[in-house]
C-alpha cells in the first residue's frame, strides 16, 4: 500500500474513568470523515497515567480491548494505544495494536518511568514489537521509551515509529526534540500522540502530538496544545526514495538488543 492514512487523536482524559474516556474517544472517531487506516490514541487513554493499577487494571481481554476491536471492525481500520492490564498476577502498561478483523498484537512498555515510580507498579516488557500492516512495518512504543534510542534503533527497516504518551508540559521540549531525532536517525516516519489537560495528580499536559518524515520535517503544526484530531497521509514512495538516495541506514552500526 503506497499511502497509509493515520489519525492522531490528542485529547484530555477523564481521570481513572474508563467509561467516560471510551465514550469521549468514540465521539471523536465518529466525527472523522476522511479515510483512516490507523487510529492512534495516547498512553493509558482509558484512565490517564495512574499508578492505581490494583483498582483500574483490566484482564487481557477486558472492556477497553473489546472497545478497540469494535471500533476497528466498524471503521475497517487498525487502532492502537496503551491500557492498564493485569495478567498472571502482574500489572502491565500494555499497548494493543488491533487490526480491522479484531485480531491484535501487544507490546508491554519496556522503559517504566522511575521518576513516577512506574517501575514499582508495572512489570517491564522484554520484547519490541514490529507490526506488519497494509505493506507497512510499524514499531509502536510508549512514552518514556522515547528517551532511549537504542531500543528504537531501526535494525529491521521499519517504516513508521509510533510513540503513545502522557508526556507532561514541564518536559515538552524534550518530547519535541526527541521525536524529531528518532525520525532522522532511523530514517523513518515518526508519529507521537500525547494527551492534554490536568491529571488527578495535578500534572499538566500540553499535547504537541506530531508526525515527522524521514528527514525530520514536521508534517503539520506540532505545537498544538488543545484537543484535536489530525489525519496525515504517509507516502511510502517518498520514504523509499529518501532511503535509496541517501543510504544512511546502510551505514548503521550492527548490534542486537538484549
Amino acid at each position: 500500500m503506497k499511502n497509509l492514512n493515520i489519525a492522531l487523536i490528542q485529547a484530555d482524559l477523564y481521570w481513572e474513568n474508563s467509561n467516560q474516556n471510551l465514550e469521549h474517544f468514540a465521539e471523536k472517531i465518529a466525527k472523522i470523515n476522511s479515510k483512516v487506516d490507523l487510529f492512534i490514541l495516547p498512553e493509558m487513554f482509558s484512565t490517564g497515567f495512574s499508578m492505581n493499577a490494583e483498582k483500574l487494571a483490566e484482564p487481557p481481554n477486558g472492556l477497553t480491548l473489546k472497545w478497540m476491536q469494535r471500533i476497528a471492525n466498524e471503521k475497517s481500520a487498525a487502532i492502537t494505544g496503551s491500557v492498564i492490564i493485569e495478567e498472571d498476577g502482574k500489572y502491565f502498561n500494555r499497548l494493543y495494536f488491533v487490526f480491522p478483523d479484531s485480531t491484535y498484537k501487544v507490546y508491554d512498555k519496556h522503559h517504566t518511568f522511575t521518576l513516577a515510580k512506574e517501575n514499582e507498579t508495572y512489570t517491564a516488557g522484554k520484547e519490541r514489537l514490529i507490526v506488519e500492516y497494509k505493506g507497512w512495518k510499524i514499531c509502536p512504543l510508549i512514552c518514556y521509551d522515547l528517551r532511549f534510542p537504542v531500543w528504537a534503533r531501526n535494525t529491521v527497516d521499519y517504516d513508521l515509529l509510533i510513540y503513545v504518551a502522557n508526556w507532561p508540559k514541564t518536559r515538552i521540549q524534550a518530547w519535541d526534540i526527541l521525536l524529531q531525532a528518532r525520525a532522522i536517525e532511523n530514517m523513518t516516519y515518526c508519529a507521537g500522540v500525547n494527551r492534554t489537560g490536568l491529571d488527578g495528580n495535578n500534572y499538566e499536559y500540553t499535547g504537541h502530538s506530531a508526525v515527522y518524515d524521514s528527514l525530520g520535517q514536521a508534517m503539520f503544526d506540532h505545537e498544538l496544545e488543545t484537543e484535536f484530531t489530525k489525519v496525515i497521509s504517509l507516502d511510502k514512495d517518498h520514504l523509499t526514495e529518501s532511503r535509496d538516495k541517501l543510504k544512511f541506514l546502510q551505514d548503521r552500526d550492527k548490534f542486537t538488543l538484549d
